[in-house]
């Protein structure tokens, strides 16, 4: 049988943009190879660098745990039990996705810092001069835990909707109660979701650069940001970039392996059958009060605490700052990322899904080395490449679309390939034999079928890029301030009343766009 070729124009579209974004990851090494072997190891074996890796790695761990113990209970909660207002549950307990944790860590900070927080301002009364810090471990854990499970509830929900509701009633055929039949049938076959939303869950810790900053953690973010504002040792800042990269590149290579095992998973005859809904009798309401705690902390406080600030600042006098420069600016990045990281996902998902070969693999593997690499680090790289190449285009709004495009391209492959693989290549096949080209077979019948992909990765591209901070800061062109510059720089200053306003911004925009994600994924549901 003859080999299937793919179209050249999808294989020269992919090629170019792997190569673009394996372009910082050589940067970094040609860069730290220039600082010579005795140097390097001088920078490698330095106590604080090594403590610096343990804190990360050992954070991304605790983080990822904490994660687990909070995401599979929800998901198991919204999806398969009586649970009172469980389809509203369902909504609150994903929408801290849409809050970016260096808002969360200002609420936190602003909630529960030793001094002038909003829980010190009412225990003062009571003689409580100063709280215990929050800074450190328990802040940088506690933040990045509420604001980041929302990726692991996701993935452990999607398992959960998939799985094989014959396999539970065996069980029960075989006399397991419910506690039984949960821990011996349905968590096992949770385990590769559960880890696969854990391992992304462990990478946003370590690519998260607002949060370490904000709560005054030594983790590898905010050790490089420091090396290279305060230095301006660029050697230094890249070697410490590739200490970073080889940890998230371990991580990277486990979760391929969990994800080539979890391939074997498969739903079978799960769809089209709804699971019986499990009755939770006395457990009701220890279980409403979980899901009341967790959100609380992860919606209600962030809303409400930006809230109280806001108004607090207005009467003592704080003037509403204009913010509409600082939104456009937003919604304008984060729009044009959104869309081309659309147009340059489509090849690569196209070609990995229906031209299947070592060559697409590894094509698609590298459009994933950004996903794994902080924004600081590709940040970082495009500084150097733009300042001593590209000086045209050095602090330019294509040079920081471009930077969201090497982060933030594997979301929108993601869900561009998950569609894909719903569609009958037959469909195709049949648009080729009646006479259309591959153009327009892709134009005419594949582009309409993978709609509700392309549309979910946009919008969370455009999600989590009107969140990003390092590469926005180090790449935005001058003058060009976003609600995330905006409200890091307030929060650095101490003012709340500023990063309030700034917070609430964002969170309006970031909120709406994540219901724009929920609603698609119902409208999926239904299809």
């Amino acid at each position: 049988m003859k080999a299937v070729r793919p179209p050249l124009f999808l294989t020269l579209a992919a090629a170019i943009v792997a190569v673009a974004i394996a372009l910082p990851l050589v940067y970094l090494v040609i860069r730290t190879a220039g600082i010579g072997g005795e140097e390097l190891w001088q920078l490698l074996s330095r106590p604080r660098n090594l403590m610096i890796f343990v804190n990360s790695a050992v954070m991304a761990a605790i983080v990822t745990f904490f994660s687990a113990l909070i995401a599979v209970p929800l998901a198991f909660l919204t999806v398969r039990t009586d649970l009172p207002g469980r389809r509203l549950w369902l909504l609150l307990t994903t929408l801290p996705l849409a809050v970016p944790s260096y808002v969360g860590s200002f609420t936190l900070i602003a909630t529960l810092a030793p001094r002038g927080s909003f829980l010190q301002i009412l225990l003062e009364p009571l003689g409580v001069k100063e709280l215990p810090s929050i800074y450190g471990w328990p802040g940088v854990i506690l933040a990045i835990t509420l604001f980041t499970y929302p990726y692991m509830l996701l993935s452990v929900r999607s398992g959960l909707q998939g799985l094989d509701p014959s396999l539970e009633e065996a069980a029960r055929g075989m006399g397991y109660n419910g506690r039984e039949t949960f821990f011996r049938v349905i968590l096992p076959q949770l385990n590769p979701s559960a880890i696969a939303g854990g391992l992304l869950v462990a990478l946003y810790a370590l690519r998260d650069f607002g949060t370490p900053s904000l709560m005054r953690f030594d983790a590898f973010t905010r050790a490089i940001f420091v090396q290279y504002k305060a230095s301006f040792n660029r050697n230094s800042a890249a070697a410490l970039s590739l200490m970073l990269v080889a940890l998230v590149l371990l991580i990277l290579w486990l979760e391929y392996r969990v994800r080539s095992r979890a391939a074997y998973y498969s739903r079978g005859s799960a769809s089209g059958r709804s699971p019986k809904i499990v009755k939770l009798g006395i457990w009701k309401w220890p279980a409403f009060a979980f899901c009341v705690l967790i959100c609380g902390l992860g919606v209600a406080l962030p809303v409400g605490i930006t809230l109280f600030w806001l108004i607090r600042g207005l009467n003592s006098g704080y003037s509403f700052p204009n913010l509409l420069p600082a939104v456009l600016n937003s919604v304008l990045a984060a729009g044009l990322a959104a869309a081309a990281t659309i147009i340059f996902a489509l090849p690569i998902a196209i070609l990995s899904v229906r031209f299947p070969s070592l060559i697409t693999a590894i094509i698609e593997r590298c459009s994933y080395i950004g996903f794994g690499v902080p924004g600081i680090v590709v940040a970082l790289s495009l500084v150097f490449f733009g300042a001593n190449y590209l000086p045209l285009l050095y602090q330019t709004l294509p040079m920081l679309i471009f930077a969201y495009l090497v982060l933030f391209l594997p979301q929108s492959v993601g869900t561009v390939r998950s569609s894909l693989l719903q569609v009958n290549p037959q469909i195709e096949e049949s648009a080729r034999s009646l006479g259309r080209s591959a153009w327009q077979t892709l134009t005419e019948v594949t582009l309409p079928l993978v709609r509700p992909g392309v549309l979910s990765g946009a919008v969370l591209v455009f999600i989590t890029a009107i969140k990003e901070l390092p590469a926005t800061m180090l790449l935005a062109p001058i003058g060009f301030n976003t609600l995330a510059v905006q409200i890091w720089q307030a929060t650095e200053n101490v003012d709340f009343a500023d990063a309030a306003a700034a917070s609430l911004a964002m969170l309006l925009v970031s909120v709406g766009s994540t219901l724009l994600v929920l609603s698609q994924e119902k409208l999926n549901n239904k299809t």
